[in-house]
Order: structure tokens, then sequence, then C-alpha cells
């Protein structure tokens, strides 16, 4: 989420109030910038062997997921991503280079009066607009205004979407970014009302992941983010989860990172745009209170 100089793309919202163009800051989950650059199997004991238990293995909520690993009789790979995430990144991609390579100056300006979200917008009566006020609350999500942005979030998008999506499934994952996306982008213009700011980038829907993951992806006894076995945690509560140290520590950082942002801090990929703290905090709000509603209950074993 990213802020910076630059020209209004469009002049559809300022014709319409009857006012004449002239530059205005945007914000952007990245500000809109033209880039000038175009294993191995289980082994078996031997016969007459008793196989013994395994004393290092985790216990309790940890078992469930060993389990299945188990079941499965291999190894889960470093990288594993589902394939409805993948094509997601791959969505993101292809749009970031159609937006950036193939668009002249003009069909880029009208993607973004099509597609980006602005708090400009809403100023007007709804009724005297096209319908870009209902989709544009999510679609702004799907762009990316640098290379930069785009290559950060997606591995921010792996790292967190992947243990989301295997735990709610590809029906409540779209929902959750889609209700992520405006809640973000709306947290965003509650701060920015009537501002002349075009928010893009999926940096809110990622932080909502994030914040969602905190909820049962770490370790209720203590850890890292857990690896293909983390959807399978129990989730914990509001509470419970910040008496977990790594998860308020986590977000004890992150908050810390956002304050500083918001003072003018550069952050690694920012591109040449100003990040929008406030999304990123909208998002990751929605996510840790409102996650319950789209969890679903743990298979039974």
């Amino acid at each position: 989420m990213f802020c910076g100089d630059g020209r209004w793309p469009c002049t559809h919202l300022r014709r319409m109030a009857g006012l004449p163009p002239r530059s205005a800051a945007v914000c952007l989950h990245v500000i809109t910038q033209r880039d000038p650059r175009m294993d191995d199997s289980p082994k078996t004991p031997a016969t007459g062997d008793v196989p013994q238990p395994d004393r290092s293995a985790p216990s309790g909520e940890y078992r469930a997921a060993h389990a299945s690993e188990a079941e499965a009789g291999t190894s889960q790979p470093a990288i594993n991503l589902p394939g409805p995430l993948v094509a997601l990144l791959a969505l993101l991609v292809g749009l970031y280079l159609v937006e950036n390579y193939l668009l002249s100056d003009e069909m880029h300006s009208y993607m973004l009066f099509e597609l980006a979200f602005t708090p400009l917008r809403y100023v007007y009566p709804l009724s005297q607009q096209g319908l870009e006020w209902l989709w544009t609350p999510v679609t702004y999500s799907l762009l990316h205004g640098s290379i930069e942005h785009l290559a950060f979030n997606g591995l921010w998008l792996a790292a967190f979407g992947a243990p989301v999506f295997r735990r709610i499934g590809l029906s409540r994952f779209i929902v959750f970014w889609a209700f992520s996306s405006a809640a973000a982008a709306f947290f965003h213009a509650m701060l920015n009302w009537g501002q002349e700011t075009i928010l893009i980038g999926a940096s809110g829907v990622i932080s909502a992941l994030m914040a969602a993951a905190c909820r049962f992806a770490f370790p209720a006894r203590g850890g890292g983010l857990g690896r293909a076995h983390a959807h399978l945690l129990p989730r914990q509560g509001i509470v419970e989860a910040m008496r977990n140290r790594t998860v308020f520590i986590f977000t004890l950082l992150w908050f810390l990172g956002n304050v500083l942002i918001a003072f003018g801090m550069p952050l690694v990929g920012a591109g040449e745009g100003a990040i929008a703290w406030d999304a990123h905090i909208g998002g990751f709000l929605f996510g840790y209170f409102l996650f319950d509603i789209f969890d679903r209950p743990l298979p039974k074993r």
C-alpha cells in the first residue's frame, strides 16, 4: 500500500464534480508508477523387529497432523502450494504484465479507473456513477504498481495464504479475500475520506491472511509457523492467541513496522511509491477478529 505524488489518471470523477483536473497525492497498496523497464519413503522395520513408539514426536495438537502425514506415507516437499493459489499468483503476474507492458497510457488510466479503489468515488451520489463503486473494493487487490511490490506480496501470499487456504478451502478463501479486501479499502477510505487517492495491491488481503494464520498456524505451546500440518492445528481464541508468545511478538513487530511506515520510514517492497499503512491495519484487524466466521471444523479422527 503506497502513497506518492502523481496525477489523477482519469478525469471522470473530477468532471462529475465540475472541478478542473489537477495533480493529486496518490495512495496505493502500491502507488501506481509505470515501470520504465519493461522424497524419500519411510523406512520399515526389519523382519522380527518390534516397532518402538517415537517418543520425540509431539503430542496433543500435533498428533493429528503427524498421523495424517504418516498415512500419506511421504514427506512434504519444501514448496507445496495449493493449485488454486498458484493460479492466483499467475493471475497477479499476468495482470501486472498487461497493465505495465501492453497497455497505452490512455488504456492504463482507463484500467485504473475501472479496477482501482479511490475514496473520492464515494463522495458523489452512486446513482450518478457507473457500477465501479461496487467491484473496485475487491478488484484493486489484483493490481500492482511495481515489480518489487508484486514480488514482495507474492512471497507473503505464498507463506500465509497456503495454510489459510488448506484450512478453509477454495470457496471460503475466495469469500475471505473479497471481504478482507473491502475491509482494508474502506479502513483506508475512512482515514482519507474524499481524497483523490488510488489504492491498488494485495497487501491488505495478505495482512488479513497473516492475522488469520495467527489464530491457528502457530502452535499454542510455542514455535514458529507450521508447515504442511499447520492447517490441522486447533483454532485459538482472540485472547488466547495473544498469550502465545510467538503470535504476540509477531503482531507487535508487525504493528511497529506499520507505525514506522506511517511516519515515513522506507520499507522493502515499496518500490517508488509510499505505503498505505492504514489499509494494512484494516486488513489485519479484519482477519484476526473475524476469522472465526470463515473457519470450518477440523475433521474428526
